[in-house]
């Protein structure tokens, strides 16, 4: 029979993405989705025949344990979160409800249903915040700099803690910034190639930016997806670092954007301190060796190939959004 995993999150980037992974791997994949006015479904529209999605709330314990009750899946990958940082300052309350508690009301539902699934959870470089040492690692201690950053560093500690309490395979992946033509275009990375695309096609004139020194380890999104389904195939589970071990500036992205069009960055990109973060997260570049060594992963696109195929995703969006008009 074929294995079945459960994806909360299912609509977004990541779970887009492993979705289709995780079918290309012969799955029966389950999605959980909101109940909201807004639901979107773009990202997974081309497989959504392919998939069985469900109702269910990471703020709802019951839901959880009904679905798992009903589909019964052998692995779940816990994607679901209120994930932009700079929402989190303004939304505190919300994005613990969901990024943090969110994760143990999973496990607990696990616990309850089945301790025999295999439990991945999102974990994220932004629990490093202000680095205690340069590059990060798995060992490397954590000091948050959002209420986004301070949730994930709760969602992975209580994993650790249901793993070594009740004995469930449960790992979290610490996965560096990774982006691609499904980031929202809330994301600075999308924001860019968006702004990129509209400037070259002559809609809009300049792209409004906060901290351009801000440095990041960026890497291509359906390589940190292959990962996460790697991580729950090991004999014991583990936390891993996924990164490229690189690290690139919002500047460094603009100029490669912007000159895979021909035009110059300095021309367009404007510093607005409204986009500035209260408390700034400067360098994060993670070693993944122990990924390397323990699960043969490796990223296959580089930075600039990356950001190159972000802006001709973006172009061809807008073209085809102009005929359609």
């Amino acid at each position: 029979m074929a294995k079945k995993a459960l994806i909360t999150g299912i609509t977004g980037q990541d779970g887009s993405h492993l979705a289709e992974f995780l079918l290309e791997q012969g799955y029966e994949v389950v999605g959980m989705v909101r109940r909201t006015s807004t639901v979107r479904f773009d990202r997974i529209r081309h497989i959504q025949d392919r998939l069985t999605l469900v109702p269910g709330d990471l703020l709802d314990e019951i839901s959880l344990i009904h679905l798992l009750r009903e589909h019964r899946p052998q692995e779940v990958y816990n994607l679901a979160a209120q994930s932009f940082v700079q929402t989190s300052w303004s939304q505190p309350v919300f994005t613990g409800e969901v990024t943090a508690l969110g994760v143990t009301r999973v496990l607990d539902a696990i616990r309850i249903v089945d301790p025999g699934i295999r439990f991945y959870q999102a974990s994220s470089s932004e629990m490093f915040g202000k680095v205690q040492e340069v590059p990060q690692r798995e060992s490397t201690p954590f000091y948050p700099r959002s209420p986004y950053g301070v949730a994930k560093v709760y969602g992975h500690w209580i994993t650790i803690n249901y793993r070594e309490s009740y004995d469930l395979f449960a790992t979290s992946g610490i996965l560096f910034n990774h982006e691609g033509p499904r980031r929202g275009v809330e994301f600075v990375t999308r924001k860019i190639t968006d702004a990129v695309a509209r400037i070259h096609l002559g809609l809009q004139q300049e792209l409004r930016l906060g901290n351009l020194d801000s440095q990041r380890d960026w890497g291509w999104a359906p390589d940190y997806v292959r990962a996460m389904w790697l991580m729950l195939q090991q004999p014991e589970p583990d936390d891993y670092v996924i990164a490229t071990g690189e690290t690139h500036s919002v500047r460094e992205f603009c100029q490669i954007a912007f000159a895979h069009v021909g035009l110059d960055w300095e021309g367009h990109v404007v510093l607005d301190d409204r986009f500035v973060r209260p408390a700034e997260v400067d360098l994060l570049i993670g070693d993944p060796s122990k990924a390397r060594e323990k699960l043969g992963w490796s990223p296959t696109v580089s930075f600039p190939e990356m950001v190159r195929r972000m802006v001709d995703n973006d172009v061809r969006l807008l073209k085809e959004e102009r005929e359609l008009a």
